[in-house]
């Protein structure tokens, strides 16, 4: 009798406050943890354990509060994604793929743009991992490619995923996806060359990012491997939008011996190409080819369809994302690490109507003509 006794003064008191977590793992007979990963809806429970805390969370009508939702009150549920890019199209794919992966993993996401030449950009982030208690960042180039900026975040306690541009893994200590840009600028200027242009134009992207550099090294990489010498007048500075691959077109076209061919760093920027090729009367493929870079859909939109290098933005920033969730969760679930390492991509070459075996100038056999698309 003094049992039941106690069995309903234990219910009764229930009955009178908020049920808790706790509450739920002793009706279902589980951890703690086990409760908190069906209510983050983590893959790694059992069925019929997840229904036994089901029914023990609607039986005694448990919301979880967002407030407490870790085990650990030290670790918040929140990552924090931080970018700087003209390119609205890289943009969005980098938060679908962030995205994404906060919904596998159970994290919520804040988006933070910001000015990466700011010489007070640590303390901005790191008082903004501090005010909104983020768990980590998810840091995009070029922050993600400042080594100074990494080292003070780091040094603040602010943990971190870079999606930085390298031909291999840096080994450097800090978490990071990496992407060679090198050797996909390669096949694409390859790929010029072998449909017979010698003089191939090339306008960089954003200074400040690497993939800019790594991409126009992949470039002189291919010319100098197939005997073209480099002519600095057909490189134009700029940055990854489709105004500045207009004006370089312009200045590319406007050269006594303009390019047969131009690579822009980006999709973006070949279209601007694109753009100024028109307005010129120049017929494209067939008297002017053009490449890009990314897969973006604006490669896909224009007329005729750009050649370019597939990049799997969103799943480059997904991975990345789950990188830095792994090392987050391993941190509050001693008992289910998430293995995960660093991985490197290769965006590949997919070649469409924008290039063309050259023909000479002036010569209108080949206006009006669609080439085929053509995936490689």
């Amino acid at each position: 009798m003094h049992g039941d006794d106690g069995q309903a003064r234990a219910e009764a008191a229930l009955n009178t406050r908020r049920p808790t977590i706790k509450d739920v793992a002793e009706r279902a007979k589980v951890s703690l943890k086990t409760v908190s990963r069906v209510i983050n809806n983590e893959p790694s429970v059992m069925q019929a354990t997840r229904a036994r805390v089901l029914r023990a969370i609607d039986e005694l009508d448990y919301e979880p509060d967002p407030s407490a939702r870790s085990l650990r009150s030290a670790t918040p549920y929140v990552i924090g994604l931080v970018y700087d890019n003209p390119n609205p199209y890289h943009i969005i794919g980098v938060q679908n793929g962030v995205l994404a992966a906060c919904r596998e993993t159970g994290f919520d996401l804040q988006i933070h743009p910001c000015d990466a030449s700011s010489p007070l950009l640590a303390d901005e982030l790191g008082e903004w991992a501090r005010r909104s208690r983020l768990a980590g960042l998810v840091l995009t180039a070029p922050m993600s490619e400042s080594k100074e900026l990494v080292d003070a975040l780091a040094a603040r306690g602010v943990k971190l995923v870079r999606i930085i541009a390298a031909t291999e893994d840096p080994k450097d200590g800090h978490p990071c996806v990496f992407v060679n840009d090198r050797a996909a600028a390669y096949e694409i200027t390859e790929h010029l060359v072998q449909l017979g242009h010698q003089r191939i134009g090339f306008l960089w992207g954003g200074a400040a990012h690497r993939s800019s550099r790594e991409r126009y090294q992949g470039y002189e990489d291919a010319l100098k491997d197939y005997g073209i010498t480099l002519d600095k007048h057909l490189v134009v500075p700029g940055d990854y939008t489709f105004d500045d691959g207009f004006r370089g077109a312009r200045r590319l076209l406007a050269l006594r011996e303009p390019p047969t061919a131009i690579f822009g760093s980006n999709d973006e920027i070949a279209a601007g190409v694109l753009a100024a090729a028109k307005s010129a009367g120049v017929d494209v493929p067939y008297e002017l080819s053009i490449a890009g870079f990314e897969d973006s859909p604006i490669s896909k939109q224009s007329w005729p369809a750009l050649t370019t290098a597939k990049q799997a933005t969103g799943d480059i920033a997904r991975h990345a994302t789950r990188l830095l969730a792994g090392s987050l969760r391993q941190d509050a679930y001693d008992d289910h690490p998430m293995a995960m390492h660093n991985q490197g991509f290769v965006p590949q070459l997919v070649v469409r109507g924008s290039t063309a075996p050259m023909r000479a100038r002036g010569n209108g056999s080949g206006r009006g003509t669609q080439q085929p698309e053509r995936e490689t």
